[in-house]
């Protein structure tokens, strides 16, 4: 019989997160929110009566949502509207917390905002929207919202900026760093020397430059938008752009100048925000993966442990979604020193820390698959195949059965059933990973061939 193909799955299948809090979208304001049109004979009669203290009703979130978009429709009273939108925000963020329904609510209250010409209003509530969820399309959906709002606003610099951030949510990597370009050169031209604007800017264009794999041009990029923070004082931004330098050095092999620049973002955020903060665990992090690759295992190893005795005792603030990141990060080093279960336990243990909700399943899932793929490794197949079969339920739920990460999934999943037995349920997990991944990556893709290799064993196994 021949040999099974397994295609190893991604450590963290978590989307793209942009980690740049000023970006915007829409120059031309091309999709704004629509004004509703008052009308004198049709009246939405006052369905709330709702006090503050029911706002922990989670049936209420999306009632209160729904009034207010039934008000709009109806062309009643927008100030009502308004009121019923801040009141859903505020059920969905005590009843949910940060997540996809928080986000999705925040959308309705910015575009309730702008029809009422309080376009500074609603900028924070859209960028709030970006940072509550990891929702890839969520996030492309508040950035071009955002985009169009500046836009308004007639400030162009940031609605350029806004739609560069959502190509890059959309990895349309070439349209992301072609508006990169024009909002610099709106810098040159306009703004006062090493701005704030600028330097975020450039932020945003080295994360595209990193995603094209032009690690120079990046470094360029991030060591110019430092040099504006330390000109402006931001001493905890200057620390951030030092971590993403170290990582733009470690992705070109150069050890030394990463460890340096690790090491000053270490210093400045043990003394700016204290030796337990989050911030400090995911510099850890850097520096215990850095190690890892130079052979200096002893070395990466503390640096993990001493990023999990922040975990362990998070400070206050620290989110339950930081915690289960890092837990996936230190796990998938744990992984490469072929410490296998210490790595599931990390696993297991930040999926207990995600609440099972629309914003959180995808990342759930990607850490269930990670954790399906280290069962099979050790032979635990039927641990394994309830890892990939959790996975798969939460990626249907969430929409994303036709991503190439689906058709990897499925795949691993028909590798257990094999384990198992379970040779009939394995050939359909195959077809359906076949069929995905011909789509998605095409027939001659290192992740389609493996699949026709498993279907061709398994074929052969039943003669």
């Amino acid at each position: 019989m021949p040999g099974l193909f397994s295609v190893k799955t991604p450590s963290n299948a978590t989307p793209l997160r942009v980690l740049i809090a000023a970006t915007e979208n829409g120059a031309g304001g091309t999709r704004r929110p629509p004004s509703p049109s008052p009308s004198p004979t049709k009246k939405t009669p006052d369905k709330s009566g709702i006090d503050e203290s029911s706002l922990e009703n989670p049936d209420l979130g999306p009632f209160l949502l729904k009034l207010a978009r039934d008000t709009i429709a109806s062309g009643d009273n927008p100030n009502k509207a308004l009121d019923y939108a801040i009141r859903a925000s505020k059920s969905f963020e005590r009843c949910s917390g940060p997540g996809l329904e928080l986000a999705m609510s925040l959308h309705v209250l910015a575009a309730i905002y702008s029809s009422l010409g309080r376009f500074e209003e609603a900028v924070p509530v859209l960028e709030r929207s970006i940072d509550v969820t990891d929702d890839a399309l969520a996030k492309f959906s508040g950035c071009m919202q955002l985009g169009d709002t500046y836009s308004m606003m007639g400030r162009l610099d940031r609605s350029i900026r806004y739609l560069a951030e959502a190509h890059v949510q959309a990895m349309q990597l070439d349209e992301a760093e072609n508006l990169c370009k024009r909002t610099l050169e709106i810098h040159k031209e306009h703004s006062a020397p090493a701005s704030l604007e600028e330097a975020a800017d450039r932020r945003l264009m080295a994360l595209v430059c990193e995603a094209k794999g032009d690690y120079e041009s990046a470094l360029e990029h991030l060591v110019l938008s430092s040099m504006s923070m330390i000109a402006n004082g931001q001493e905890n931004e200057v620390a951030a752009i030092d971590v993403s330098i170290g990582n733009i050095y470690l992705s070109l092999g150069r050890f030394d100048e990463a460890i340096f620049a690790y090491q000053k973002a270490l210093t400045v955020f043990k003394s700016t925000k204290g030796e337990s903060h989050p911030s400090v665990a995911l510099v850890f992090i850097r520096l215990a993966d850095l190690y890892h690759k130079t052979g200096k295992l002893r070395e990466s190893k503390s640096y993990c442990e001493n990023a999990l005795r922040i975990y362990a005792k998070p400070v206050p603030g620290t989110t339950s979604e930081e915690i289960a990141s890092g837990l996936t990060e230190v796990s998938a080093i744990y992984e490469s020193l072929d410490e296998i279960e210490e790595a599931l336990r990390l696993l297991e243990k930040a999926v207990k820390l995600l609440e099972d909700t629309p914003g959180n399943r995808s990342t759930i899932a990607g850490i269930e698959a990670q954790m399906g793929v280290m069962f099979y490794m050790v032979g635990r197949y039927g641990d394994a195949r309830i890892s990939f079969e959790n996975a798969v339920a939460k990626l249907r739920a969430s929409g994303e059965s036709k991503s190439a990460f689906f058709g990897i999934v499925l795949n691993q999943m028909g590798l257990a059933s094999v384990q198992l037995y379970r040779i009939d349920e394995a050939i359909e997990l195959f077809e359906e990973a076949r069929k995905i991944l011909e789509q998605e990556c095409g027939p001659c893709h290192l992740e389609t061939l493996g699949v026709y290799s498993n279907l061709a064993a398994t074929y052969d196994a039943i003669g």
